[in-house]
């Protein structure tokens, strides 16, 4: 009985059309892809901490002859949320934003035109040393967010290419 319920939950499994977006490893469609894709210089420390996670995440199967161009342009925010009575600033938000077009290069043609973001929330304490370090982390952990973001729709806009 409980051969004929793992055989009919394998039918019914195979059957419903979903299929692993990175089938074939390094060598599958989609990393080959992922791995064609060439992005542009982004302006500002923020850029160039998305840039390099953008890059390690897209080279990760390798590196291949330019097919597509990425461009990003980001918008990093910092902004006073909680006061205190004294009116000092007592809780920040860092917001980074990225909007990002992902272009074919042999046509020109936009494959891609989305947006991404994360924020994160600072507490701001009398050190003002430890609210810049505070500042600087989220950014760098902001980058990565984003850039993962980005990653995954780009895989899956490649993906419908394919």
């Amino acid at each position: 009985m409980r051969a004929l319920i793992l055989t009919l939950a394998c039918l019914a499994l195979s059957a419903c059309g979903l299929s692993p977006m990175y089938a074939g490893g390094g060598s599958g469609a989609v990393a080959q892809g992922l791995a064609a894709v060439e992005v542009s210089a982004i302006e500002g420390q923020s850029g160039w901490l998305v840039r390099n996670a953008l890059n390690d995440r897209l080279t990760a199967a390798g590196s291949a002859s330019p097919q597509y161009r990425l461009d990003v342009r980001l918008d990093d925010q910092l902004e006073g949320l909680g006061v205190l009575r004294d009116d000092t600033i007592s809780r920040e938000r860092r917001t980074l934003r990225a909007r990002y077009q992902l272009i074919d290069l042999s046509t020109g043609d936009i494959l891609l035109d989305a947006t991404a973001g994360s924020d994160a929330g600072i507490d701001v304490v009398s050190s003002e040393y430890a609210t810049i370090a505070a500042e600087q982390t989220a950014l760098e952990n902001l980058a990565q967010d984003v850039a993962q973001r980005i990653v995954t729709r780009v895989a899956l806009a490649l993906r419908k290419e394919q």
